[in-house]
Order: C-alpha cells, then sequence, then structure tokens
C-alpha cells in the first residue's frame, strides 16, 4: 500500500480521478449534491454537467477557496462553497441527493512546494491542510521515537517504522530540527536507499503517514461517512474515492455494516438482532480502467465505492469493527 498521488511527473493535471465511473454508477444526477473534498472542483463541474442543480463545494483549505474565485462566477450560482470539514457536512446542508468524498491529498497541495507535501519538491516541512494546528516538522522534532514509529508503521504500514524513527531521533539531537521536507526525504533515502529502477521513493510511505496523523484523516473520513448518513435524503447517493488500502477498507467496512440487515447467526457467530439498513450498496470496489491510467496516472490505486440511502434513521457505527489503524499517540488525537 503506498500513497499514490504522488508521482514522477509532478506536472501531471489536476484531473479528477474516477470521474466518468462515478457519474455512470451515480446517474441519474440531479438536485442538490455536496462534494466534501472540493479542491480544484473538477468532481463540482462534473457532475453540475451532468445535471447537479447546485453543489455545496467544503474544503478546509483556504488555497481552494481562493483558486475557485478565479472561475466559479461562471456556474451562474449553482456553486455554493463552504470553508469546513466534510464531517460537519450536515451542518451545511440537509436532504441532499449525493455526497461525493474525494479522500487523501489533493494533487493542488502536493504539486505546490511550499505546503510541505511533497518529498520531491524542497519546501516547508509543513503538509497542514487547514493551514493551522501542529505541522510535520511539530510532530517529527517534538514526537519521541516510539511515537514516530507507530505512528509510520499504522498509517503508512512502513516496515521499516523503527528503524526511521530512530534515525530521526538521532539527526534532530545531534545535528539540527528538521524544517523542510527534503531535508526528511533524502534521511529516509540514505538509510532506505532505491532498490530499482521505478520503485517508489523510499519516503513515500512516512510522508504519508505524517500527513495523516497531523491532519486526523482516519477521524475525519468516519466523521464524514456518519455525516453524510445524516446529511443524505432517502434515494440520495454517497459515493467515496480512496487511495489506499486502509481507507478503503473502512470504507467497505462501514458500509458492509449500515447496509447489513443483522440476522443470520452460525456455529461460530451469534445471531444479530434485525435492523433497517441505512444503505444499499451499489457497487464493489471500482479501479480505473486502462484509458484513465494512461491519461492520469495518479489514478493507479484509486477505488470508488458507491451507496444509495435509505429511509433508515441515522445510527453511530461502532468504530473498533471498522479497522482503523490503532498508533501510539502520547498528545492525543491529532
Amino acid at each position: 500500500m503506498t500513497d499514490p498521488i504522488e508521482t514522477e511527473n509532478p506536472d501531471a493535471p489536476h484531473v479528477p480521478v474516477l470521474l466518468r465511473p462515478l457519474l455512470r454508477h451515480c446517474a441519474p444526477v440531479s438536485g442538490r449534491w455536496l462534494d466534501g473534498t472540493f479542491g480544484a472542483g473538477g468532481y463540482t463541474k462534473g457532475l453540475i454537467e451532468e445535471g447537479a442543480e447546485l453543489v455545496y463545494g467544503v474544503d478546509r483549505d483556504p488555497l481552494a477557496h481562493d483558486l475557485a474565485s478565479h472561475w466559479i462566477d461562471d456556474y451562474n450560482g449553482k456553486i455554493k462553497l463552504v470553508l469546513g470539514t466534510f464531517g460537519k457536512m450536515d451542518e451545511y446542508a440537509q436532504d441532499l441527493d449525493g455526497v461525493v468524498l474525494d479522500l487523501g491529498v489533493s494533487s493542488m497541495q502536493l504539486d505546490l512546494a511550499e505546503r510541505g507535501f511533497s518529498f520531491m519538491k524542497d519546501g516547508p516541512l509543513d503538509m497542514r491542510m487547514s493551514q493551522d494546528g501542529q505541522s510535520a516538522a511539530d510532530f517529527v522534532n517534538s514526537a519521541d521515537e516510539e511515537e514516530i514509529a507507530s505512528v509510520l508503521f499504522h498509517y503508512g504500514e512502513e516496515k521499516q517504522s523503527r528503524k526511521i524513527a530512530k534515525a530521526i531521533v538521532m539527526d534532530r539531537a545531534q545535528k539540527e530540527p528538521f524544517t523542510t521536507t527534503l531535508q526528511l526525504a533524502g534521511l529516509i533515502e540514505r538509510i532506505l536507499p532505491r532498490k530499482k529502477p521505478g520503485q517508489s521513493h523510499p519516503a513515500t510511505r512516512t510522508f504519508q503517514a505524517i500527513r495523516i496523523a497531523i491532519n486526523d484523516e482516519f477521524g475525519q473520513l468516519i466523521e464524514g461517512l456518519e455525516a453524510a448518513e445524516r446529511a443524505l435524503k432517502p434515494g440520495g447517493k454517497l459515493a467515496v474515492v480512496t487511495f489506499h488500502s486502509l481507507e478503503d477498507r473502512v470504507v467497505k467496512r462501514f458500509l458492509q455494516e449500515r447496509s447489513s440487515t443483522g440476522g443470520g447467526g452460525s456455529r461460530y457467530a451469534p445471531v444479530m438482532a434485525e435492523k433497517t439498513p441505512a444503505f444499499e450498496k451499489l457497487s464493489k470496489a471500482i479501479g480505473p480502467d486502462e484509458d484513465e491510467l494512461e491519461h492520469n496516472p495518479r489514478a493507479r490505486s484509486a477505488r470508488l465505492r458507491v451507496a444509495q440511502r435509505t429511509s433508515a434513521p441515522f445510527v453511530h457505527v461502532e468504530r473498533e469493527g471498522l479497522g482503523l489503524p490503532k498508533p501510539v499517540l502520547s498528545r492525543g488525537a491529532r
């Protein structure tokens, strides 16, 4: 599992991933939708072109709002921007016909060196999507070795997490604090040399893990899925695009739980209470086809899942069964 958004071609265009299958599985598109990860507006534009009358564009990154100001008037009031998190989407809109979530860091953020997401461009070690709170530099310069290793292992599935954590703590003590992306990437490159041409950069998993931790991406994901359940009207569609196996596992288990009718039971498992499902699954995991991969290599690990809201009342999901990674965090949730 790797974070697929960063490629050896950082100048790749900002193309919404899996847009065509998303629109196909959500058809017919009409009414009021919410794009919970607005970014450069690719999904929002696609939804409007397909028939949506109004799209709420939610993003916690002020940069997304600044860039949209240059073109949003072309859509004649069909886009309403909201500065906030998709975990609170039900506070922004109700009775929605659809919700789209494109998880992870956007190519727009990744391609700007000054945002500190990229291990291929030198910039401040930042990675904050909302541009406030604890930065990546704060984390790597203050967390202890156990916490760093735990974050890298659980959020990045980095097998060399302890080796990297030990090197980080040693370098910051003997040399200087980490302040730039290439400073951290260079350390990892030295201790985890690239073995074969074409292999992922050795810092890929570490950068992914730190970004997930400081932006509380898994906490936001669960809150967003539950908020979508509250915000969608019966018959409304939920489409979620994930970019690595940890995210997809959580989305898959959430939809399994909320589309289950209970009952059953076997010699190995107790009978569950009957319940009314909140969603009907409309697809299994959908990946990119060869044409999309040719035109957008950043889509290579993307997976799309689509479900339809029923009229069942909202209930909180037991998070223990969703496969959430659980690193040791000494200073509380990020």
